[in-house]
């Protein structure tokens, strides 16, 4: 059994490293494979994993779910927006700042109760920035297997956080509070060194 939780932990340091090595793959593409791929641009990975982690941190433990089926109801609607040609300014620091602020509600929930509507608002709205992002790099042609790609490699990184917090909830159950927030304080530095990428 702990064997498990130690070869998932493994896998999630192989997608970081995956991550930071790919950046921003498929745009301007269109097939499966480029939207399979795209999410695994290092603030993209970081936040879905963030979304997984907090959501069974945060949430009853037969409702993990649905953090990650917000976000991605949020990033489908906002990912038609971004088709449509609109994008915010600053999309870059945008994205970068969700991972900061992932960090900082996962190391918030472990030190007090965070209202959940504050945290599943936040995951909207990185759903939302996340989406206008993907969507507007979604190529005219060959959109929809595009499209099916990066839902279904966002589906599985937001399983992955989610899979990460339940062995650290069952492995780890002692530390776990501590866990958590290293866990946050990594996120939340990974966000401000992204951020501080884009602003140089």
């Amino acid at each position: 059994m702990q064997s498990s939780f130690i070869r998932c932990a493994a896998a999630v340091g192989l997608l970081l490293f995956t991550g930071a090595a790919l950046a921003h793959p498929g745009h301007g593409t269109h097939t499966l494979a480029a939207g399979l791929l795209h999410p695994f641009g290092l603030d993209h990975l970081l936040a879905l994993l963030a979304v997984g982690l907090w959501s069974v941190l945060a949430l009853p433990a037969r409702k993990a779910w649905q953090g990650p089926a917000l976000f991605v109801l949020a990033l489908l609607a906002a990912g038609v927006l971004g088709w449509m040609g609109f994008m915010l300014p600053w999309q870059g620091q945008a994205l970068a700042l969700s991972v900061l602020l992932f960090g900082a509600l996962l190391l918030l929930s472990t030190l007090r109760q965070v209202p959940l509507g504050w945290g599943l608002g936040l995951v909207a709205l990185a759903g939302v920035v996340h989406g206008l992002a993907h969507g507007f790099q979604v190529p005219g042609s060959g959109a929809g297997v595009y499209a099916l790609g990066l839902v279904l490699s966002t589906a599985l990184l937001h399983g992955l956080g989610v899979l990460l917090g339940l062995g650290i909830r069952r492995w780890l159950a002692a530390r776990q509070g501590l866990v958590f927030a290293g866990l946050g304080a990594a996120l939340g530095l990974a966000g401000l060194a992204l951020f501080g990428q884009l602003a140089a």
